[in-house]
């Protein structure tokens, strides 16, 4: 009996008290499990020149990877997951402002390190293909493993157009699911229902340049690139 005290006391202790601290760990957590399963179907798909992937499986990779951090992190911080949802959040007064930094800090360090884990993990994939040079245009391009680049048919008008109209899909969508007086979405399947939105949002707004409707799954990974030997081009 004492030793189950013991143990119970030695769990109480290791136990993370501060409110902030949690909730900023499961936005890193989070972060980190969308870029990991995310950018790891895209790394899968181009480095295998499609042999092992292709649109549908990226489709399916990055919502499928959104719907496990969701889950993982829900009940901590809310899973927001993007820094555009948390300032929404504050917006709504469900979140307090003093905590957007640190929301929107670990989501970008989450997207940063999630960047890495998925180059160490395909590493030497990255060094076979194209004989490890980091291309960021051209045939050869590995950049848009880790953030999104317009093609280039697109104009910037049409650009902003696009990014305008993604983000604004996303935002109104969740939003709803949030919306508790008439939320038709059964309780523990939101983050199913926001999977779903992710998939149809990438599968038909995903040809101009992706699916660039979180600024710290972008920036995050872009950074990354910039310091892993993609270079400063990458911003441009």
């Amino acid at each position: 009996m004492e030793t189950q005290t013991q143990k119970h006391s030695l769990i109480d202790k290791c136990k993370l008290k501060n409110r902030w601290i949690k909730e900023g760990l499961a936005e890193f957590l989070g972060t980190f499990i969308l870029i990991l399963f995310g950018c790891g179907s895209l790394a899968q798909s181009i480095l295998s020149r499609g042999v092992y992937g292709n649109m549908l499986t990226v489709a399916i990779g990055f919502p499928f990877g959104i719907t496990i951090a969701v889950y993982a992190t829900i009940g901590v911080s809310g899973a927001h997951l993007n820094p555009a949802i948390s300032l929404s959040m504050c917006v709504l007064g469900r979140l307090q402002w003093l905590k957007l930094p640190v929301y929107c800090f670990s989501q970008l360090v989450g997207a940063f390190v999630g960047s890495a884990a998925v180059f160490g993990l395909y590493y030497d994939a990255f060094m076979a293909f194209d004989d490890g040079n980091f291309a960021i245009t051209g045939q050869n391009a590995t950049a848009q493993i880790f953030s999104s680049y317009p093609a280039s048919h697109l104009s910037f008008a049409n650009g902003f157009a696009d990014q305008m109209v993604g983000t604004a899909a996303l935002l109104f969508s969740i939003l709803a699911i949030l919306d508790s007086k008439n939320n038709c979405v059964p309780k523990g399947l939101e983050p199913v229902v926001i999977g779903l939105i992710i998939m149809v949002i990438g599968i038909s707004m995903g040809y101009n340049c992706g699916g660039p409707i979180n600024p710290a799954r972008d920036l995050g990974p872009r950074l990354f690139t910039a310091v892993a030997g993609w270079g400063l081009e990458v911003f441009t």
